[in-house]
């Protein structure tokens, strides 16, 4: 073989050939320079590979336009000729098996670039342990700008996906594509299907399409592209690939799918070549190591894949072992309970790791501020992926570059005595640590407390809360529950009656306190929901406060007698019959009772979507009732309740009714009681923020439920703003929008006139856009009803008679008076243009 020679790739001995042989032709970039690059850049590419189908592109004789039909090509099946010690995997397709190669180590990469397979490719997902296609770990969004645009723009869109994926809890990882434009990934749990994610990241498309009709479009058809960037969402379909974050290009000049940091994102980014990369990774982390790292061995427990696939086992000492117990030996009279271990976390931030021994692994979470030193202020807990029992004795540093990178100690081991464990909802348990270990240094020690998932659509944030230590020999109130069968059983005890004491809830004086009795019944026909006033931070003034997030929804108090329910609005109207799903609620409330609460739409993030619910408004028809419930079916989020077994409770203090509202409401399904927050306003408008709610409701401690009025007791303070607009025009969408409503025009009233306000996009399903676009019809008119709208807003828009109030969200106000970041909320019938300021 003409050239040949052998290379030592890490264990491996590779036959190459051609070393010489000029591949990029516009640099001299060789055969050789593409291996070695492969070679080097291994250790950071490879978990963004490893457990992946890889579909190679191959330039037989190198980049150029004159390459030959057959000599540029795709090659999905491994060929015969292949190491026997490159890893593969069969994929069933419609109609026939493929074998892949799969990566999982350098040598690998360096017998593609052998092979001119330049591009390397792959999907979203990773084969399971079991060798079966799994669900994707991540979702990415190529963003390609079409004629007459290009990365300048490509990162102005990439900002407005970063801002709506945040809100969802997700956070982008930007990567140069060396192509033309901007792939976006955001690391996922592995719990959606491909095609879930694709309808998420079509919809996202969409959405961006209809904000910024003017910059982004989500169809494929090229005739729409001029001047715009395509928001292709298209690559998460399972069967389709994308190219690998570091993987050369087949470019004239040897560029790289680099991943880049969003500091990085200005007017002048630019696409990156060959040496520039491995220049900037020897002083660089690797932007993507948070959403993944691979592993050599996917083996052992199941629930450990998360684990293994975010740590190369060749770069970390953290343990790969499952273990099979945890370290006990500071408790020698405990042998039978399970053991617990807090590891202090030097990384980026310092935090405190809480992992409790479960079912064969650690179930983890990360605490910032550590645990609560008193039952008055719950702190912060975000779950992480299960950890193997091993790392209940792990401590050592984690080098630089790698997932965790920093110092781990531990600072408190031991055992834990379970009281309650409800899967992915609360966890009560007491923690035993070690002699001088740090509870006991904090003073904590035994340390009780409970775990609470705070009922939003984000799985992994909890609030920790310290409880009450129970004395010697006295058993919690529900007994011992380890499963959801048990605890309903124990909860039935425990819910028995609003005035039983309940020692879980420390009082001010860290006193357990029992629920007064309450006054005398009254009638409960005419109340109505109390009000809580607009609010700032600097309005929370002294001790005393607690706090509840803010829920984007319709108040209601809800009427529960046995098997009956009511739900009525603050107005008095009776939506029962709207709101069929609700009546599970009779099953949660096992006394009479009347309470408050929100009903909610959640969005596919678990975030309140007023404007979802929407489509359950003024519906009477069943059937129209039935449509919209699978559509948009709702939630009830319980905060309060005014009367309990026929008597009044509206006169206790605000946390005497909060523990009542806790006992009286067994929650699950559709019906929650998310829990308050006592301690700093600043920690609950932080949570609220990460939670992607629009504020927290600030409540005094020891206020009372005034029915029908609004008081200063309650602040409602929010992250946006909200403002009443009148509708002036509307312009049609573009793409997937295209005949329907793709942005509102609007104005509000100033010096005596309507004065243009700006856009405000309308991210509304196909049905509602419809809905709303037979509502603005009969306003319709041929003549601008205001004079300073912008020619480029003004180009193609349709008119409407200023007539028409609608409610927007956004974030400030500009130096021009435009709205910016507005979100369409809904039309307000109550208002006419001559009621707003």
């Amino acid at each position: 073989m003409a050239g040949a020679q052998t290379i030592q790739v890490g264990d491996r001995t590779l036959r190459v050939t051609n070393l010489d042989k000029v591949v990029y032709p516009a640099t001299g970039t060789t055969k050789g320079d593409v291996i070695a690059y492969y070679t080097q850049i291994a250790p950071i590419m490879l978990p963004h590979v490893v457990g992946r189908p890889v579909t190679r592109k191959r330039w037989v004789h190198g980049v150029g336009t004159e390459a030959k039909p057959g000599q540029v090509f795709f090659q999905k099946n491994l060929e015969d000729s292949a190491p026997e010690w490159v890893e593969r995997a069969d994929l069933q397709h419609s109609d026939h098996v493929n074998t892949y190669p799969l990566v999982t180590e350098a040598a690998t990469l360096a017998w593609f670039g052998q092979l001119a397979a330049l591009e390397v490719h792959v999907p979203q997902w990773r084969f399971t342990p079991d060798g079966e296609r799994g669900k994707p770990d991540r979702m990415v969004l190529d963003l390609d700008p079409g004629p007459g645009t290009g990365l300048p723009e490509c990162v102005e869109v990439a900002k407005l996906c970063r801002a709506i994926l945040i809100d969802m809890g997700l956070e982008l990882v930007p990567v140069t594509s060396g192509s033309k434009g901007i792939h976006l990934y955001a690391g996922l749990p592995g719990e959606q299907t491909s095609e879930q994610i694709s309808t998420v990241a079509h919809e996202l498309a969409r959405a961006l399409e209809a904000d910024h009709p003017d910059l982004v479009v989500s169809d494929m058809k090229k005739s729409l592209r001029e001047g715009k960037v395509l928001v292709d969402w298209s690559q998460n379909n399972g069967n389709k690939t994308t190219v690998a974050p570091y993987s050369l290009r087949g470019r004239e000049r040897p560029m790289v799918a680099v991943p880049r940091t969003w500091s990085e994102m200005t007017v002048r980014l630019r696409h990156l070549e060959i040496h520039e990369v491995l220049a900037r990774m020897k002083k660089k982390d690797d932007p993507m190591a948070a959403l993944g790292r691979g592993s050599d061995d996917d083996a052992g427990h199941p629930r450990l894949a998360t684990y293994r696939a975010k740590r190369d086992p060749k770069k970390t000492p953290e343990p790969f072992d499952a273990g099979e117990e945890s370290d006990r030996a500071s408790h020698p009279e405990r042998p039978d309970e399970p053991g617990f271990v807090i590891q202090e976390h030097h990384a980026r931030r310092l935090h405190f790791d809480f992992r409790l021994e479960r079912d064969g692994v650690l179930v983890s979470w990360a605490i910032p501020k550590n645990v609560p030193t008193d039952g008055k202020q719950n702190h912060l807990a975000v779950q992480t992926e299960d950890h193997p029992l091993a790392y209940g004795s792990f401590e050592g540093a984690i080098p630089r570059g790698e997932y965790g990178a920093g110092t781990v100690s531990i600072w408190d081991a031991g055992t834990y005595k379970l009281e309650k464990w409800r899967e992915g909802k609360e966890i009560i348990a007491t923690l035993h640590g070690r002699a001088g270990g740090g509870l006991e240094e904090l003073g904590v020690a035994p340390f009780r407390f409970a775990l609470i998932h705070t009922g939003s659509g984000d799985q992994a944030t909890w609030l920790i809360h310290r409880m009450e230590a129970l004395p010697d020999g006295v058993a919690p109130p529900w007994g011992f529950a380890d499963d959801d069968a048990a605890e309903d059983d124990a909860a039935e005890d425990a819910r028995e009656a609003t005035t039983q004491a309940r020692p879980d809830r420390a009082s001010s004086g860290g006193a357990a306190r029992a629920v007064p009795a309450p006054d005398a019944p009254s009638d409960t026909t005419d109340l109505r929901p109390m009000l809580a006033s607009p609010g700032q931070e600097r309005d929370v003034v002294g001790a005393g406060w607690s706090y509840e997030m803010k829920w984007d929804g319709i108040r209601a108090l809800v009427h529960v007698d046995g098997d009956e329910m009511r739900l009525v609005t603050r107005n008095g109207n009776d939506v029962t019959a709207a709101y069929p799903e609700l009546a599970e609620v009779t099953s949660r409330v096992p006394i009479p009772a009347v309470l408050d609460g929100e009903i909610v739409a959640l969005d596919e993030a678990g975030r309140p979507d007023f404007g979802l619910l929407q489509n359950r408004f003024g519906l009477t028809q069943p059937r129209d009732v039935a449509r919209a419930q699978r559509e948009a079916p709702v939630h009830l989020m319980l905060f309060d309740v005014l009367h309990a077994d026929g008597k009044d409770l509206t006169g206790q203090p605000y946390t005497t009714r909060r523990d009542a509202l806790e006992l009286v409401v067994s929650p699950g399904g559709r019906v929650q009681v998310p829990p308050r927050v006592d301690g700093e306003l600043g920690d609950a408008l932080a949570a609220s923020a990460e939670l992607g709610l629009e504020g927290v409701m600030a409540k005094r401690s020891a206020s009372r439920y005034s029915p029908g009025r609004r008081s200063r007791e309650w602040l409602k303070i929010k992250h946006r703003h909200d403002a009443e607009v009148v509708l002036v025009g509307w312009r049609p969408g573009k793409g997937g929008r295209e005949g329907t409503i793709g942005s509102l025009l609007v104005a509000v009233p100033r010096d005596g006139r309507l004065s243009y306000a700006g856009r405000v996009g309308a991210a509304l399903g196909d049905k509602a856009l419809a809905r709303l676009a037979e509502q603005l019809a009969p306003y319709a008119t041929d003549e601008p009803p205001i004079d300073d709208v912008p020619r480029l807003d003004a180009r193609d828009a349709r008119w409407l008679r200023p007539e028409l109030v609608a409610e927007v969200e956004y974030g400030e106000w500009t130096s021009s008076g435009r709205l910016r970041h507005a979100i369409w909320r809904g039309l307000r019938p109550d208002k006419t243009p001559t009621t707003l300021t």
